[in-house]
């Protein structure tokens, strides 16, 4: 029984507040804090060191990883925005160490849709962000203020959406690429890229993100190469993918960029 924190006070680390709706099936792990008026509703799992300020919501079943920090308003794991949805226990799951900040919304999966939806560890949702059922993102996702993931979207690690910015259903979006502020996304968006504008094209390469990695020179000049073929017009695509494989298919990076490609299901985003 975790011990609950006076009415009128701010709720100090590990205390749930006095006005703070705490479904007994809820499971709070050591060090949980809940602000004022939060509330959390049954098979809500929080891992050590989580902290739910005020007027939160953590609908269930979710589990939420060691040291999130849910912030006011923000609402978690409530019931997926799908007809298709007739409600079947589905479950949204959160890593550790994120932040969700004010009025983001974070839905559940859907049965037909893989039953969850993830976001992995140390990732940020911003204010306004809206992450729809059976989205799957990565670890150290950055997504800014009223950004929208449509439902079954699948985001690799590192990638970061800029603000007012959409992503249509079933997109993936590659290992460190960047999706500018406002831009319209209806198509794969391969590793390292940039996408922008309405509608989304591909726009270059994610020289920023790269150095954050810290991607070695010979990785990051391949890229760029490889980019460069990509983004050249009046080159048949398939002939723009043969001559990247002859030149660099070896790098790692670069193999990683083809091998999307050629997995992609909704087509990849056009060059600007």
């Amino acid at each position: 029984m975790k011990r609950r924190a006076p009415a009128g006070r701010a709720c100090p680390a590990g205390l749930v507040h006095a006005t703070a709706i705490v479904d007994p099936g809820a499971r709070l792990g050591p060090g949980v804090a809940v602000g004022p008026y939060a509330v959390i509703e049954p098979e809500v799992m929080l891992g050590r060191g989580c902290v739910v300020h005020s007027h939160a919501v953590i609908g269930g079943p979710a589990e939420i990883g060691a040291g999130t920090r849910i912030h006011p308003y923000a609402v978690v794991g409530t019931d997926p925005q799908d007809h298709k949805w007739k409600g079947e226990r589905t479950i949204a799951r959160i890593g550790a160490r994120c932040e969700i900040r004010e009025f983001a919304t974070i839905n559940r999966g859907t049965g037909r849709g893989g039953g969850e939806t993830v976001v992995m560890d140390d990732s940020y949702v911003m204010a306004h962000a809206h992450v729809a059922h059976d989205c799957r993102l990565g670890s150290h996702v950055v997504i800014a203020n009223m950004c929208s993931l449509a439902g079954h979207v699948v985001v690799d690690d590192h990638v970061v959406f800029g603000g007012m910015s959409a992503v249509s259903q079933y997109v993936r979006i590659g290992r460190c690429a960047f999706v500018a502020a406002g831009a319209m996304l209806e198509r794969d968006l391969p590793p390292f890229g940039i996408a922008a504008g309405d509608r989304a094209r591909l726009a270059g390469v994610n020289l920023v993100g790269m150095r954050r990695l810290g991607l070695s020179d010979e990785a990051r000049r391949a890229i760029k190469g490889a980019y460069a073929i990509l983004l050249r017009k009046g080159v048949a695509f398939r002939l723009a993918l043969r001559e990247i494989e002859a030149s660099w298919g070896v790098i790692p990076e670069v193999r990683a960029i083809l091998d999307f490609i050629g997995d992609s299901r909704t087509g990849i985003v056009p060059p600007g």
